[in-house]
């Protein structure tokens, strides 16, 4: 009996259409805290960046006043020092970029921005046919 793994399984197309405006929203600014978080790495940049403008495109939010309070929101998180913890747990230093930006993605701050700026946030796009 052969078992299907989880790549047979997955559509073969991106996802952010069936997702709501509010989720699209947050998860563009999640790849733009990645992109913000390594911006040495030209490759990073050009795949959070290409995730960025799709998510864009499955996204109707305030583009007045968006950029800079999602600016602002990016880069607090990103300035975090996290230093004296992971020392006290016995952790490595480093940068931590990604555990930052989960935790501006998981926190009450995003989620009350994006219900402050984004329009129409339980509405959904139409999937994009193959």
């Amino acid at each position: 009996m052969a078992l299907a793994t989880h790549t047979d399984t997955q559509p073969s197309q991106p996802q952010g259409g069936s997702r709501s405006h509010l989720e699209n929203y947050k998860d563009m600014l999640l790849a733009i805290c990645i992109t913000d978080a390594y911006p040495d790495d030209a490759e990073i940049a050009k795949d959070a960046g290409s995730s960025v403008s799709a998510l864009d495109g499955w996204t109707v939010y305030d583009l007045d006043h968006a950029s800079a309070a999602f600016r602002s929101l990016v880069r607090g998180y990103l300035r975090r020092d996290y230093s004296v913890w992971l020392k006290a747990h016995g952790l490595p230093s480093g940068r931590y970029g990604v555990l930052k930006c989960l935790d501006m993605y998981h926190s009450q701050a995003l989620e009350l921005q994006a219900r402050r700026m984004v329009i129409e946030p339980q509405v959904r796009e139409a999937s994009l046919s193959p």
